[in-house]
């Protein structure tokens, strides 16, 4: 497998064959090769700099009943909240003051989030903040609403595919939501001059390698400019409460794949990444990951965004969240990067 690392590494590609067999193969020394290999080329682009985006987590409602989600509509343990633009303008105070210059809005379809006030909101976080990057993270959305939300000032927007198999994507989500939609949408995001993300899970239910190299392959027909991957982690009120959740093992293939598929792309050690093993995240950074997401929510709604079992951080202050991830990222040899983070 080793040879197949080495071709990754050279070419930026590989067949389909190829990569199933990369995905599969469980090769210490294939592992240990592509860990090193995808860490080479992270440095490269981006030296030791890893960037710091502050999450906050704006709303539990959703409209939507996606299998998975701890938050989807049909749920009748999840806790419900918004935050208020006044709680959502003291949060980025407050990652202003610890060094954040990136702001990720993150929420549910949640109608309440008009046009208008999505709008109003990030024209004042850019007024108050010009040299910060505004990203959100709000789900399917007009062309109209994505484009307002564009002039108002947000610079990027992260949209998950969650499957690029419409054989897959049928399975773990509802009748009325669509692949084509979902992919129309990135594409729509990517005309109108966002920085666009895009990223699936590791492990869902009903998963194949063939499914995951399709993955793949819409990654490069989509070109974003971050990555987001992550295990599936079964949420206990969701149907797929008793499935089994996604390997770090798994997990850490696919992120040096991506990084040496896409060298220059934004690709965070997820939340997820960190709980399924408490170092998750360092061994992410360490096979070519470059961004982590500390919480910036209100302390006493964290745990009510509830998208998975067991999610870490969800006790902690933002100045104790800042200060422990940059302790772990500065163990495993990188440094944090005080700055907006833009693709190199």
């Amino acid at each position: 497998m080793t040879e197949l690392v080495e071709k990754l590494y050279r070419t930026g590609d590989l067949t389909d064959a190829e990569l199933s067999a990369l995905i599969t193969a469980e090769d210490d020394e294939a592992a240990e090769l592509l860990k090193s290999r995808a860490d080479e080329v992270r440095r490269k682009y981006y030296g030791t700099k890893v960037f710091l985006r502050g999450l906050i987590e704006i709303s539990s409602y959703c409209k939507n009943d996606c299998l998975y989600c701890g938050i989807r509509r049909s749920s009748r343990d999840a806790e419900r909240y918004r935050l208020t633009k006044e709680q959502i303008l003291a949060c980025c105070e407050n990652g202003y003051s610890l060094g954040f210059r990136t702001f990720v809005m993150q929420g549910g379809e949640d109608a309440y989030f008009t046009d208008d006030i999505m709008v109003d909101i990030i024209s004042e976080i850019r007024r108050r903040y010009p040299d910060c990057a505004i990203t959100l993270s709000l789900g399917e959305r007009s062309r109209e609403s994505y484009r307002r939300m564009k002039e108002a000032g947000a610079d990027r927007y992260l949209l998950r595919h969650e499957a690029a198999s419409e054989k897959l994507y049928r399975k773990l989500h509802p009748a009325e939501l669509s692949l084509e939609n979902r992919k129309k949408c990135l594409f729509t995001l990517r005309e109108l001059g966002y920085q666009v993300g895009a990223g699936f899970m590791v492990g869902a239910p009903f998963q194949t390698v063939d499914d995951l190299v399709c993955d793949l392959r819409f990654l490069q027909e989509l070109q974003p400019q971050m990555i987001g991957i992550g295990p599936f982690i079964p949420h206990h009120s969701t149907p797929f409460a008793d499935e089994k959740g996604g390997t770090l093992a798994l997990t850490l293939r696919l992120l040096g794949i991506i990084r040496l598929m896409f060298p220059t792309v934004l690709l965070p050690a997820t939340t997820a990444l960190g709980t399924i093993a408490p170092n998750g995240r360092e061994l992410g950074l360490m096979t070519g990951c470059n961004v982590v997401m500390p919480n910036l929510s209100p302390v006493m709604v964290r745990k009510k965004y509830d998208l998975y079992d067991n999610k870490i951080c969800t006790g902690e202050e933002a100045a104790e969240c800042r200060g422990c991830l940059q302790r772990r990222i500065e163990s495993a040899g990188y440094t944090v990067a005080s700055e907006r983070g833009d693709p190199a």
